[in-house]
């Protein structure tokens, strides 16, 4: 008998926690916290709170901790005798400063952020929530991310002076960048859903160490939600419907996600259509960005006709949908496996820049747009975390995506409509490993890599009246085109002291293309073949010293390369009017050295004050130049002579700057969040660089308190001069304003904007807002099409 009641006593706890539910709630106001994240410290059981803050704990086990994670709350963790003695209720902290306890994306695994040299900023759902952001390039903008638009369909970040193909997209630990990410500003990170991103992470300055070629400015890594296992007996039932409009450009977003999780297999599926109209511009400055005429096509001729409303961007609009399916299985203790299936389409969306190009006195195109843009993913991810002497965990990730592009244009009272079809196939594997040692929790990791490309490219131009085409010369070689690249990392962080952290990381790459010209007799290349092999070895190594709990400085060194795609080494395409950029089969890679340094200061629990500088120096720097093409410096392309330029090898680039930051907590209830950036560069001919942007920044003002939070706040940029202008910009005079002198610049300009969203209950959240108060009418620099004037937002969003 007394053996049973010593049984008996010591099974109780378990027996009560395997019903027992523990509920979440906010220290402020005592209302419940949805989206908590709750995990045993193996993290072999993961768990959310649901909407009414509540969470089971069947699947945990007694005699170890359970940690309560949320980015607006202090991180907490309880034994599960703390928890019975406290009810099962937890209550959790508002965070003093918004920074983010955790980082992924330095080292492809979780490790605290006081830990990481690198300059990483995180944009966090609940900041999406009440931002509203239409597309991925706004959500990135959110993260201090300079974005230029060449049309209302794009959206291309500007990193640290770098851009296009020179920063990486990563998504789901899958890169997005194939070999025909080119120089010029591209939209393929619009592809991305931004309503199923669930933490953005953003590295400034080279991440070629744990991602590669193309990571020289930075690297924008997204992650989607996850589907969840139900951690109680009952099937775990999540879901939300957004509807938003906004009235620049008479946008409706419809958005819907839905899980079903039982306890060994969840299913997570999401959709979002999106339709936006013809974008409207300010009231107020800047008469030269007006849309004062435009082109339709009536019956079989092209018309020219004025705009009632020139604030109208005619032909700017376009629709998106996008897709995400997910099925996870709890194989095991130690084993969790995910499968993702992501859809993205665009509509037609017109190339807004080219349509307001003028020549002889009239519009220059009767049509100009990219077709739609389709992009598919399908990946599978296997993590296995039983340790043994060789990792903790081990994580595989494949996948399979498929990205289609293609462009049309027709010159204005022209039948020839030229198109341009692109198809490119990649297939990736990622094999990631860690280990942690000692006290401290130092960490090895270690990996490899593997990208397969295929590109498929065709062309042909097609009388619009009869509808008959035939074929012409296509962007890229049109034979068989294979790029690989096969990379291997290791990395090591230690600790060496409580106040002091190591990080160092190599890796070795291999990069290789081979495109083969199956019709020569287009352009008459005097070559019908492109190969090209090159590896690079890349590092980094960085120090954390913390010489007391408020303060931090890090320093870190870094390289980085990127090697010429099929974008680079064997395009043909017409960059600005009288202006052909033709292959150059000689092109070699680029590479980075680049220095970071960095301090933190926690002054009280009232100002946190952050500062970066870095200074990148880019070798053997890929430009566009002028060029001989059959030893000609001109070329006649689609019956116009055009200057032959090509991307070359030409000497360095320099580029260097600063960012800063501050959050000013004089109230619980009130945050004060302020960022500026400051970039600059030149190339070795000392001539300003295309994808430096001017300073820009932005500050806010947030109110929160209970079911309410404001944000009022200011984004603002500088003006570029035209003598600090970039060559390849002052060629596109139609983008810009004009100075005194005639001659295009870029002016500065700022915007006053407020969002609020209303927690009504548990299960409905309104948010609304207004930007641009002032209705200025500003083109952010480099980008073709003027930013909305004032624009009011409306969104609802409904849990279960």
């Amino acid at each position: 008998m007394n053996k049973l009641t010593f049984l008996l006593l010591f099974l109780a706890p378990l027996i009560n926690l395997g019903a027992q539910t523990v509920t979440v709630l906010s220290a402020d106001d005592s209302k419940p916290i949805a989206d908590v994240a709750v995990y045993n410290e193996a993290r072999t059981v993961f768990g959310y709170t649901n909407y009414s803050g509540k969470v089971s704990l069947s699947e945990f086990t007694g005699g170890e901790p359970v940690f309560f994670q949320h980015f607006s709350y202090e991180r907490v963790s309880f034994t599960i005798e703390e928890l019975e003695a406290a009810q099962w209720v937890v209550k959790l902290e508002t965070k003093t400063f918004e920074v983010e306890e955790f980082i992924i994306s330095a080292n492809r695994w979780e490790q605290k952020s006081e830990e990481v040299p690198n300059n990483i900023n995180v944009v966090a759902l609940s900041a999406v929530k009440i931002m509203n952001p239409q597309t991925a390039a706004d959500l990135i903008s959110m993260g201090d991310v300079f974005v230029q638009k060449s049309q209302l369909g794009g959206g291309s970040p500007m990193i640290r002076g770098f851009a296009t193909n020179r920063v990486l997209i990563n998504i789901d630990g899958v890169r997005m960048n194939n070999a025909i990410y080119r120089e010029g500003n591209i939209q393929n990170i619009i592809s991305i859903d931004p309503n199923i991103i669930e933490r953005t992470e953003i590295i400034f300055g080279p991440g070629a160490t744990m991602y590669g070629s193309d990571a020289l400015g930075g690297v924008m890594d997204f992650h989607t939600r996850r589907a969840l296992f139900s951690t109680g007996d009952s099937i775990l039932i999540k879901a939300e419907a957004m509807a938003r409009w906004s009235s620049a450009s008479d946008e409706q977003t419809y958005h819907a996600w839905i899980n079903a999780g039982g306890r060994k297999v969840a299913f997570l599926s999401s959709v979002t259509w999106s339709d936006f109209g013809d974008l409207k511009m300010g009231s107020v400055s800047h008469p030269e960005y007006l849309r004062d005429i435009y082109q339709k096509r009536v019956g079989n001729r092209d018309s020219v006709f004025m705009n009632s409303n020139p604030r109208k961007q005619v032909a700017s609009g376009y629709k998106q949908i996008n897709t995400t399916n997910k099925l996870r299985f709890k194989a095991g203790k130690h084993l969790d496996i995910d499968l993702a299936h992501h859809y993205s389409r665009l509509s037609d969306v017109p190339r807004y820049d080219r349509l307001i190009q003028v020549r002889s006195g009239t519009l220059r195109f009767g049509d100009w747009y990219y077709g739609p843009q389709v992009w598919m993913m399908t990946n599978a991810s296997v993590r296995y975390n039983r340790p043994t002497t060789l990792f903790d965990e081990i994580r595989l990730t494949v996948a399979r995506q498929d990205y289609r592009e293609s462009r049309h244009d027709r010159a204005l009272n022209k039948t020839t409509l030229n198109e341009q079809f692109e198809k490119v196939g990649i297939w990736s594997a990622n094999l990631d490993f860690d280990k942690k040692s000692g006290k401290r929790d130092n960490l090895a990791y270690y990996g490899a890599e593997y990208v397969w490309n295929t590109i498929h490219s065709t062309a042909d131009v097609k009388n619009i009246v009869t509808g008959e085409t035939e074929p012409a010369g296509s962007r890229y070689p049109n034979g068989k085109n294979i790029y690989n690249s096969i990379s291997l990392y290791g990395g090591y962080k230690f600790n060496l002291s409580s106040r002091f952290t190591l990080s160092t990381g190599a890796r070795y790459n291999y990069v290789s293309l081979n495109s083969e010209i199956a019709d020569n007799s287009w352009y008459n290349f005097p070559f019908t073949s492109i190969n090209s092999g090159n590896d690079a070895l890349t590092g980094a190594a960085g120090a954390v010293y913390r010489p007391d709990d408020r303060t931090e400085l890090t320093v870190n060194l870094s390289t980085g390369f990127r090697a010429p795609n099929l974008d680079d080494l064997g395009k043909v395409f017409e960059s600005a009017p009288g202006v052909l950029v033709v292959p150059n089969p000689d092109l070699k890679p680029e590479y980075l050295y680049n220095i970071d340094l960095g301090a933190s200061r926690k002054f009280g629990k009232t100002l946190l004050a952050e500062a970066s500088l870095f200074w990148s120096y880019l070798d053997n720097a890929m430009v566009r130049r002028e060029f001989l093409f059959n030893g000609q410096p001109t070329f006649i392309f689609q019956g116009e002579e055009s200057q032959v330029y090509a991307m070359v090898n030409a000497g360095h680039a320099i580029v260097y700057g600063t960012q800063l930051k501050a959050e000013l907590r004089p109230s619980s209830f009130i945050r004060v969040k302020s960022s500026l950036s400051l970039i600059a560069g030149h190339d070795d001919e000392k001539a300003p660089l295309r994808h430096v942007p001017p300073l820009f920044g932005a500050t806010h003002v947030v109110f929160e308190r209970s079911a309410l939070k404001a944000d009022l706040y200011a984004l603002y940029n500088g003006s570029i001069t035209n003598e600090r202008m970039a060559p390849s910009e002052k060629d596109k005079p139609y983008l810009y304003a004009r100075d005194e002198n005639g001659n295009p610049w870029s002016p500065g300009w700022f915007t006053l904007n407020f969002k609020t969203s209303y927690n009504i209950n548990n299960r409905l959240d309104l948010t609304a807002g207004i930007e641009n108060l002032l209705d200025l009418r500003y083109r952010p620099y480099s980008s073709g099409i003027s930013a909305p004037g004032r624009n009011f937002i409306i969104a609802a969003r409904i849990k279960i």
